[in-house]
């Protein structure tokens, strides 16, 4: 018998050491799974983006961020950002009825909201779209603007767009892209707690 035949023979069942195929198979699968959903999860968390893509979209950047009591005179309208009052407007969720004062709006943009401003005397069935819009969507506000150029202004820090109707698909994009965006001067900063009042 040769050699080998015979070194085969005595091997201990018992003692051979076989690879577990199954278990490493089972557990890289397991891990596959776990990194897939922990890059969902991080891709979701991500702000949608800077907006690029978003047509009409106006830019700004470079705005001051003084404190300051008295009023400021904005060189848009709705401003995008610029000196404002130390209290910022609730935004966590917030259809107004009544104007804002333009300062206090201004500080909850510069925590990361975004603010829908209609113009007084738009059809109910527009306001009531919006307003579904901003309740499901913290770090939103939204209030009527009188003067308003267009009948409906998306304004986030530094960001603005001005629509005609208010299923124009522009709207989700901008709030996706710029609640709690990358343009936010205070990340992390509160939505309430602030004037609740107009």
């Amino acid at each position: 018998m040769p050699a080998n035949t015979r070194a085969r023979a005595r091997k201990n069942v018992l003692t051979e050491r076989r690879t577990p195929w199954g278990s490493i198979a089972f557990f890289t699968v397991v891990g596959l799974i776990a990194v897939a959903a922990i890059a969902v999860a991080f891709v979701r968390s991500r702000p949608a983006g800077d907006g690029d893509g978003i047509a009409g979209l106006v830019v700004k950047d470079d705005l001051s961020q003084n404190h300051t009591t008295g009023p400021v005179r904005y060189p848009d309208s709705p401003p995008m950002g610029g000196d404002h009052d130390p209290t910022w407007q609730n935004c966590d969720a917030r259809v107004y009825t009544a104007p804002l004062r333009n300062e206090n709006a201004v500080h909850a943009l510069e925590h990361g909201a975004v603010w829908i401003a209609y113009r007084p005397g738009l059809a109910a069935a527009q306001v009531d779209a919006l307003a579904r819009r901003i309740r499901a969507v913290d770090y939103s506000l939204m209030s009527p603007y009188p003067d308003l150029s267009a009948p409906i202004a998306l304004t986030a820090w530094g960001r603005q767009l001005k629509v005609t109707d208010a299923n124009d698909p522009r709207i989700d994009a901008f709030m996706s892209a710029f609640v709690k965006g990358p343009q936010t001067p205070e990340p992390g900063a509160p939505c309430s707690g602030g004037k609740d009042a107009p």
